[in-house]
């Protein structure tokens, strides 16, 4: 073992939700983890904090939404996932804070996953390049929302027509963290999350990257990660315990 190795993430689980800011976040890395995951029969669910609207330099916001909303309800239906949510805040301008914390509490308490899976939310992804801020507020939001979830007394407008408080989520993940410290084995399922990566055709062509190869991008990441976990692909997670005392 190396000394960066990745310790293997638990699957002792049934239900996940995925809180991301954009339409394609999850793609970028973290898809075909969640390919093996409902390939193992767990139930995984996607929220969306904005429609990346602001995504497509050609279109305006109006037209982009629908366009990265089709997109990312085709990528979640390759990987098996039949669930997707949109929260409807601004692309671009997302802010930390308590209204998002309370929309993410509230698909908490709908959806009542085991494990929150959300992106990497340091400042950069281990460089000099800095993170995007929408990125950071989602991911920062999760994790508090994941806490705030199981008080009754934090949101307490949301607790009617049945819905109650859920304290269940034992750890919140945060994919390609820089400070991952776990991964899953995704070598079986790498062809998926290309699938799924490839499901933004608009996006990936308003980005006008030339030649732009999603599997070669993601094995890019993939397999470095992989060889820290001793397989061919693998993804990262930075991980947050919900447990006290654990």
């Amino acid at each position: 073992m190396t000394d960066d190795a990745l310790l293997p993430l638990t699957e002792d689980w049934d239900r996940a939700l995925v809180v991301v800011a954009h339409p394609d976040d999850v793609e970028f890395g973290a898809a075909a983890a969640v390919a093996r995951w409902t390939g193992q029969g767990k139930t995984v669910v996607y929220c969306m904090v904005t429609s990346g609207e602001a995504g497509i330099d050609g279109l305006s916001p109006d037209e982009c939404a629908p366009v990265r909303e089709a997109e990312e309800r085709e990528s979640a239906a390759i990987v098996g996932v039949e669930t997707v949510e949109f929260l409807g805040f601004p692309d671009g301008v997302v802010e930390f804070g308590v209204p998002l914390r309370a929309a993410i509490a509230g698909q908490i308490r709908r959806h009542r996953p085991d494990i929150v899976i959300t992106g990497n939310f340091r400042d950069t992804w281990g460089g000099r390049s800095p993170n995007q801020a929408d990125h950071i507020a989602v991911g920062r939001a999760a994790l508090h929302a994941s806490q705030d979830a199981g008080n009754r007394w934090i949101f307490r407008e949301q607790l009617v027509d049945g819905l109650e408080p859920w304290g269940g989520v034992r750890q919140v993940w945060a994919a390609g963290s820089p400070q991952s410290t776990h991964a899953v084995d995704t070598t079986d399922t790498f062809d998926a999350g290309v699938a799924s990566l490839t499901a933004h055709r608009a996006y990936i062509e308003g980005l006008g990257w030339e030649n732009f190869d999603p599997a070669e991008f993601l094995e890019s990441m993939s397999r470095p990660t992989g060889r820290r976990l001793g397989v061919t692909h693998a993804a990262a997670f930075e991980v947050f315990t919900m447990t006290f005392g654990e």
